[in-house]
């Protein structure tokens, strides 16, 4: 769906990107992270054809994005950070507006208008000024517009800006279930959300991208070993006897009692090894229950620190 190669954007001296490589298939959720002035917004821009690259280039559904650039826009709805409203129109106008722009018949636009008002829940202020609404329903507009004429690629940055928790649930499910017609670029400093949403993230740091890949697969690979959270009933001397033998294990440790009659174990394994099975049957095999047992993740903020604030750390593409 999308691919940049080799992608350098220079201001005089200052490099913002520097031989960016990056692609998204179609239909993925991507998340783009990246802390301030790392060049994610440069990226996006370059993306949607309102920069151009000093170096490099990005196709979109194979066409480039500076030479086929009527074609290319197209195939895009993009929501910025700030949406680009009019405050002295209507939601009505505003909406029809756009889709003037995007040279969309009207009454093609028709259709498609209440469905897009029911889909970010703008219809109770379709005749209301947009410079009267909240936050919330200006970036709910915002969405909106992106979505007219239902393009293949959207770029969204930041767009749960100023809603409130319902709200930003709403647009998140709103967001998954766009994810079936459409290829989505999700730029958020809500890693929660980014998480909850998305199959695999891009992470950028000082104009290089510096990880690519599902935050679970993330995870694993920054931590370098599996570690597992493990509750037994029974004693610790008796459980700790049998778990000291298992093959591949590299580290146990008890971590108290959470609950009456049981004891609670981190599991560290040796690196690319799964010793879930092994803990299964030797606590079977020696009267153990186990009562749970989980794997320590990193969370995709600790992810995102890591990466982006640790400078010897190899890129991880």
């Amino acid at each position: 769906m999308i691919r940049g190669e080799n992608l350098t954007k220079r201001y005089g001296k200052h490099c913002a990107l520097d031989a960016v490589n990056f692609s998204v298939r179609q239909g993925e959720i991507l998340g783009f992270l990246g802390p301030n002035g790392a060049g994610k917004s440069t990226v996006m821009n370059i993306i949607t054809g309102y920069l151009s690259a000093t170096e490099g280039d990005v196709w979109i559904n194979d066409l480039n994005v500076l030479e086929h650039p009527r074609e290319v826009k197209k195939c895009i709805g993009y929501l910025p950070e700030k949406p680009p409203l009019y405050p002295d129109m209507t939601v009505r106008e505003y909406l029809r507006f756009v889709a003037e722009i995007k040279g969309i018949k009207k009454k093609a636009f028709e259709a498609e208008r209440e469905k897009i008002q029911e889909l970010v829940k703008i219809g109770d202020v379709r005749d209301r000024l947009i410079g009267n609404l909240s936050k919330g329903y200006q970036q709910r507009v915002g969405l909106a517009q992106a979505l007219i004429g239902s393009p293949p690629l959207l770029i969204l940055d930041e767009p749960t800006v100023g809603l409130d928790p319902k709200q930003i649930l709403e647009i998140r499910n709103l967001i998954r279930s766009l994810g079936k017609e459409h290829t989505i670029i999700l730029s958020s400093h809500i890693l929660p959300e980014v998480s909850a949403v998305c199959g695999r993230v891009l992470i950028i740091n000082k104009g290089r991208i510096v990880a690519s890949d599902s935050p679970e697969n993330l995870s694993q690979r920054l931590m370098g070993t599996g570690k597992i959270m493990l509750r037994l009933s029974g004693e610790e001397s008796r459980a700790r006897s049998v778990l000291e033998k298992l093959e591949g294990l590299n580290r146990l440790s008890c971590t108290g009692s959470s609950e009456e009659g049981s004891i609670d174990f981190l599991i560290e394994a040796e690196k690319e090894t799964d010793i879930r099975e092994r803990i299964f049957f030797a606590c079977a095999e020696n009267g153990l229950p186990i009562l749970m047992m989980r794997p320590v993740d990193m969370s995709l903020e600790d992810i995102f620190l890591h990466l982006t604030t640790d400078e010897k750390l190899k890129e991880l593409e």
